[in-house]
């Protein structure tokens, strides 16, 4: 498929723009900086752009069969306007052109999956310091919720590097077993892969669990 990735030099970015390649997927990578990308290969076009500019996002957008989203924020516990405004303009675009689908990772603490956190990150955590950043993707699930697209918000916990291993719970019933759950960023990309041809999270929500 030709899938578009926002927030492809990003940490988890990275690893979802070379998951894609591996499945044999042509992928764009939007970025702002190439130079942090350090992903080569012959099915992987690098589209260079700023996600708050309206006609940037626009021009990325047609074309491509899917789209997915890792875009965070530009400043650590900061409120980053731009990157709303940028959702904002990644759903305005699909709903012209319609690509076949939006998976877009948040996190688990949002306030609707905090309580599947546990004591910790849920309840002194995600609401007292990263409270900005919790905002923010509640603010960005908001206007995918709304937009009428055929979107999956994947919701994972405090992410971390190293391989894959596929031991990983999803749902919406299911609990953290230990104060701080941490998943590779490897199986958080498997699983936004998994998701643009599987219907089973459409219009959902699902939160990611070790």
């Amino acid at each position: 498929m030709r899938l578009l990735i926002f927030g492809a030099s990003g940490a988890t970015g990275r690893v979802l723009v070379s998951a894609a390649l591996a499945e044999g997927h042509l992928v764009s990578a939007f970025v702002r900086a190439p130079g942090k990308l350090a992903v080569s290969h012959e099915h992987l076009s690098v589209i260079v752009g700023d996600v708050a500019d309206r006609k940037a996002v626009e021009g990325a957008i047609a074309g491509h069969d899917a789209v997915l989203s890792c875009l965070g924020v530009g400043v650590p516990l900061k409120h980053d306007g731009a990157v709303i405004a940028g959702i904002g303009f990644i759903v305005e675009a699909m709903q012209r052109s319609r690509p076949g689908r939006l998976v877009y990772l948040s996190f688990l603490g949002v306030r609707d999956s905090r309580r599947q956190l546990g004591p910790l990150l849920g309840g002194i955590v995600a609401p007292l310091v990263l409270r900005h950043e919790v905002e923010d993707h509640e603010a960005k699930e908001k206007l995918i919720a709304q937009s009428g697209l055929d979107w999956t918000i994947v919701r994972p916990p405090r992410l971390g590097n190293g391989p894959a291993t596929g031991a990983f719970r999803h749902g919406n019933g299911i609990r953290a077993n230990s104060l701080l759950p941490t998943l590779a960023r490897a199986d958080v990309a498997a699983f936004m892969l998994a998701q643009v041809g599987d219907t089973t999270y459409s219009r959902k929500a699902v939160a990611l669990l070790p």
